[in-house]
């Protein structure tokens, strides 16, 4: 298993990434000030999101693993994603799927599927966070 996405396993049996590009950003908005630079306060973290790349092809995967995590992105629910290795990456939704189809056999199947999945992550334990905060208090 590379990663569990909810209850889809990314492997070698379903379909694999062969990249994953995670960007990460933090709030610090400005305040302009008069004759200094602007004034930067950090708010909070920012987006969180992963983009994994891939090639489906005949022998190591199928189409329908794709419809699978459309299916999936149609419920407009969170999912928990976990690494191989076991870290917990946190929950994230599915913003955007896309598949580019090539090489073809007579009747119009493609023997080859470039996929790109991006992911975004949301942050369900705003409560807690706001717990934790108010009991250091």
């Amino acid at each position: 298993m590379m990663m569990a996405f909810g209850d889809f396993v990314f492997s070698l049996n379903t379909i694999a990434y062969q990249e994953l590009q995670r960007q990460t950003d933090w709030r610090h908005p400005s305040s302009s000030r008069v004759g200094a630079r602007p004034a930067r306060q950090f708010v909070g973290p920012g987006d969180d999101s992963i983009t994994m790349t891939g090639r489906v092809v005949p022998e190591f995967g199928d189409r329908w693993h794709l419809d699978n995590l459309r299916t999936m992105a149609d419920t407009g629910n969170a999912w928990v994603l976990v690494g191989g290795s076991g870290r917990v990456y946190g929950q994230f939704v599915i913003e955007s799927l896309s598949e580019n189809s090539s090489i073809f056999k007579k009747d119009g199947t493609p023997l080859q599927i470039d996929f790109s999945i991006k992911l975004a992550r949301v942050d369900d334990n705003l409560t807690d966070a706001l717990g934790t905060i108010g009991a250091s208090r």
